[in-house]
């Protein structure tokens, strides 16, 4: 095992052992702050210049910018960034308890995306060390597994930092090999309203809870013509009626529609508009929409992309069914984005392959030391 990989392995444990996860998703959980102040302490002592950028209205939710020492000059700057947080833990008898077994590490946040993460950490900090012409700020975020709360805060404060960035790098879990594409996604909540009446009399009044399982029928058979065109739309929560023997006046659903890399996340309130049946008087709420992403196909990045993919013995090949923050940080600069990663993301069983893990932090030593952001 090289310095460098057994560097990035043993702060993969540590930051395994952090609890982290988000509270967005998990009521009073531990958040970012813990971990944030561990990686700041690190980074200080390997001489960058750190900062943390508090999500905004939101204290308790930081994210850490790493900058080298000294002026930019004409080195190029690119970011590498990776998400703090994860998501919970229930049914996992230790997770914060990192367990090697073989070239797997066992632990929450170990694939979704410490393993990256620290490889991240590592080989900045092996490139500024080495003199690298390259300029590595590192953009460690809070908050991806839920809101994206911390990139939007980080990238809304880099140009106050004096930070343009030429190209990011997101160290999520792809199995090594660079994606192409990922798909955006839409949630809108339906609102039905119907009259109350007491069950007794069902004729007085109007079922709100009959009328969502018209909408969820009509959604279920829509979402046949939507994947065939690479789509999902589906109903993901319900809710109706509040006690027995009163006809519900009212009911509610999220339906969430995954699109194409090319196609907008809003396209929801399409969807649910070409089912819903005017004389319902339903309300509809756009509640989240990110659109989807593709690689750059020509330039700096997409040459890097195919520099890291040789070191890596990879390529442009995955096709992400879900969601990154590629399209957050693809309106600052040009974004790539590749990763260690194992299995059981999201699971009681999540584990890493660390030799992903050391594989890509030698890679982005070797790869990015030699980059240089020109056409």
């Amino acid at each position: 095992m090289t310095s460098l990989g057994a560097a990035a392995q043993n702060l993969l444990a540590e930051l395994v052992s952090i609890d982290s996860v988000n509270p967005g998703l998990v009521d009073g959980a531990a958040g970012e702050a813990r971990i944030i102040e561990h990686l700041r302490a690190r980074l200080d002592a390997s001489g960058f210049l750190t900062s943390v950028i508090e999500a905004s209205g939101r204290q308790g939710r930081p994210s850490l910018v790493a900058v080298p020492p000294g002026p930019a000059g004409d080195r190029p700057t690119i970011v590498l960034n990776g998400h703090v947080d994860t998501v919970g833990v229930a049914g996992m008898s230790a997770p914060f308890v990192p367990r090697v077994d073989g070239d797997r590490m066992y632990g929450r946040g170990t694939a979704d995306m410490k393993g990256g993460v620290a490889a991240l950490v590592v080989a900045a900090e092996h490139l500024v060390a080495s003199g690298a012409r390259v300029r590595p700020v590192l953009a460690l975020v809070a908050d991806e597994e839920d809101a994206s709360l911390g990139s939007e805060a980080v990238i809304a404060a880099l140009p106050s930092m004096g930070l343009a960035p030429d190209a990011c790098l997101i160290a999520e879990p792809t199995d090594l090999a660079l994606t192409r594409s990922l798909r955006g996604f839409g949630v809108a909540r339906v609102r039905l309203p119907g009259r109350a009446a007491h069950s007794s009399q069902a004729d007085l009044g109007v079922n709100a809870v009959t009328r969502l399982g018209h909408l969820l029928q009509a959604v279920d058979e829509r979402s046949a013509a939507v994947r065939a065109s690479g789509g999902d739309l589906m109903v993901t929560m319900v809710r109706g009626g509040s006690t027995p023997f009163v006809i519900p006046d009212s009911a509610e659903c999220l339906v969430e529609l995954r699109t194409l890399p090319d196609a907008p996340g809003s396209g929801v309130l399409d969807e649910v508009g070409a089912v819903l049946d005017d004389g319902w008087a339903a309300e509809v709420t756009l509640v989240a929409a990110r659109d989807g992403w593709r690689q750059e196909e020509s330039g700096p990045v997409a040459d890097l992309a195919v520099r890291l993919g040789e070191a890596l013995g990879t390529g442009l090949t995955f096709e992400a069914p879900y969601w990154m923050e590629a399209p957050l940080w693809q309106r600052t600069c040009p974004t790539l984005v590749c990763g260690p990663s194992g299995g059981g993301l999201h699971s009681v069983d999540e584990w890493v392959d660390l030799r992903q893990v050391r594989s890509f932090t030698e890679a982005l030593v070797s790869v990015l030391g030699k980059w240089e952001a020109k056409e």
